[in-house]
């Protein structure tokens, strides 16, 4: 049985008074049924793991280097992330992919590197509205999902995201049989690849409200969200969390 997981991605936002909200999060929610992750910016990481210690928040970066160490000014090994308090790592974001030019080969070395140091990579995956239109999803997807994912992938330490880019921030959502169409089509490509891929945590990201969880979380193969902007705020992303609880 995989249990659900409601993760929240904060991107460039927060200060330490945001840290506030997590512990307003945790005290609104202190047993919930699915796991809870933020993934605050890097300045947050070891504050944040510090005062999550002992409650249900697990706490995560946004991304890490392929390499364990070196010159590279700027950049934040993943155990780096790990040592900071960090037990996951958003990888292949398509702010990353489209901002930063990482291509699934760059996904999948990052990916590698955070199981070295034995974080759970939350690896992203999504069309532009170009590609949905040409109707070429599936075939941008599963690209994605190979390339992306490295063989030694478990469900363990890898969860997988899909996002569509025009739903991100928009407001706009794909519809349920759109969205179960992906997740069905990710739960049966994976099946062909790893062993026991039919634990893999697939989660949905993309304009995830509270107005809308409850029946995205009833869809076929959704196992919970990558949350954006709805996460920086407890009242929100709790009220996420709940309708996940109660699917």
């Amino acid at each position: 049985m995989r249990r659900k997981l409601a993760a929240g991605n904060w991107k460039m936002n927060g200060l330490a008074a945001s840290l506030a909200e997590v512990e307003a999060l945790a005290k609104a929610h202190p047993a919930p049924r699915s796991e809870v992750l933020i993934c605050p910016p890097a300045t947050l990481i070891a504050q944040m793991a510090w005062k999550a210690k002992g409650g249900p928040v697990m706490v995560g970066g946004q991304d890490c280097h392929p390499e364990a160490s070196g010159a590279h000014t700027g950049d934040i090994a993943a155990a780096m992330l790990k040592d900071a308090g960090a037990s996951h790592v958003i990888l292949g974001h398509s702010e990353r992919r489209a901002d930063h030019g990482e291509t699934d080969a760059v996904v999948r070395a990052k990916a590698e590197a955070a199981h070295a140091a034995g974080l759970v990579a939350v690896i992203c995956l999504g069309e532009t509205e170009a590609q949905r239109d040409a109707g070429t999803t599936l075939d941008v997807i599963g690209s994605q999902l190979r390339g992306s994912v490295p063989a030694g992938a478990t469900a363990a330490n890898t969860v997988i995201a899909y996002e569509p880019v025009w739903a991100i921030g928009t407001g706009r959502t794909p519809t349920l049989a759109q969205i179960a169409e992906v997740h069905d089509f990710l739960r049966a490509d994976l099946a062909t690849r790893l062993a026991g891929a039919a634990d893999v945590r697939l989660l949905y990201g993309g304009s995830v409200k509270p107005s809308n969880a409850a029946e995205i979380f009833a869809t076929s193969n959704v196992d919970g969200a990558l949350v954006g902007g709805a996460s920086l705020k407890a009242a929100e992303f709790g009220a996420i969390l709940a309708a996940l609880d109660a699917a």
